[in-house]
């Protein structure tokens, strides 16, 4: 089937594909916003917390900064489950700089924070942490990372920290019991969705990267893809994909609004 459609719309690689390069990412406002604020977070070896609702882009705005690092320089501990628990997130530390866990928990905690603090002041690297789907982070869990940015009185924090997570994160980060956390916090920035220009644009730049540089959705096609998508980049790639496909299925060179229309159709169809 994606072979029939590339061949019918005359594309080179498969339109709206998750498998780009960071270089080849359409850069609209929200995701270089992001960008921006987690670079300087890692500069500064802060705590940062990126929120948005689901499919808005986070994790690629995180996935850019990360590819974007000196790997001489950086220590990427990526940790996108939260069920690991507080052990979990420990042993992950100390794995990261080529060691092995210990078995015992109260001598775990000394293990990870010195290989954090080791990285720094030994090697001059700066470890970034990086908690995806962070507002499923136990209270725990959070407390943790306050005490590994905070395990030395007379200098900063040996690492930077990224809290990635849904909208319900920010408000778990007002609760009093999190107020020494929130108040480290070092950046904070939600996601908003595309506007409806640069889900145009969006629409556009992929379309050109897949081989057609040419108009292939109207403005029509595009008006119901982003306002069913609400602007966010997931939602508008599955819709993208679905209109191609019922162009494809009527014989249609243009995708249309009636072959948006239908696409909707089948994603909302119970």
């Amino acid at each position: 089937m994606i072979e029939k459609l590339r061949a019918h719309d005359g594309f080179t690689r498969t339109p709206f594909s998750r498998d780009l390069a960071p270089g080849m990412l359409h850069r609209h406002d929200a995701h270089n916003q992001a960008v921006a604020r987690l670079s300087w977070c890692i500069t500064e070896r802060g705590i940062g917390i990126v929120t948005g609702e689901v499919g808005a882009g986070k994790t690629v705005a995180v996935r850019t900064v990360l590819t974007d690092l000196d790997p001489s320089r950086h220590t990427v501990i990526y940790l996108g489950n939260p069920h690991i628990g507080v052990r979990g997130m420990h042993e992950a530390i100390v794995t990261a700089f080529g060691a092995q866990p210990t078995n015992l928990s109260s001598r775990l905690i000394a293990q990870s924070t010195t290989a954090l603090a080791s990285a720094r002041d030994e090697r001059g690297r700066t470890p970034v942490l990086v908690l995806d789907e962070a507002h499923l982070l136990s209270y725990e869990q959070l407390e943790t990372v306050r005490m590994l940015t905070n395990n030395a009185i007379d200098s900063g924090s040996p690492l930077a920290t990224l809290l990635v997570g849904q909208p319900t994160l920010r408000r778990t980060m007002r609760l009093a019991v999190l107020a020494a956390l929130e108040q480290r916090i070092t950046i904070r920035y939600t996601m908003p969705p595309m506007t409806a220009e640069e889900t145009a644009s969006y629409i556009r730049h992929h379309t050109s990267l897949a081989g057609r540089s040419d108009t292939l959705f109207s403005d029509d096609a595009m008006t119901v893809i982003h306002t069913t998508a609400r602007g966010y980049p997931r939602a508008v790639n599955n819709l993208a994909v679905q209109a191609l496909v019922a162009a494809y299925a009527t014989g249609r060179a243009i995708v249309d609004e009636k072959s948006a229309r239908a696409a909707l159709a089948e994603i909302t169809d119970d």
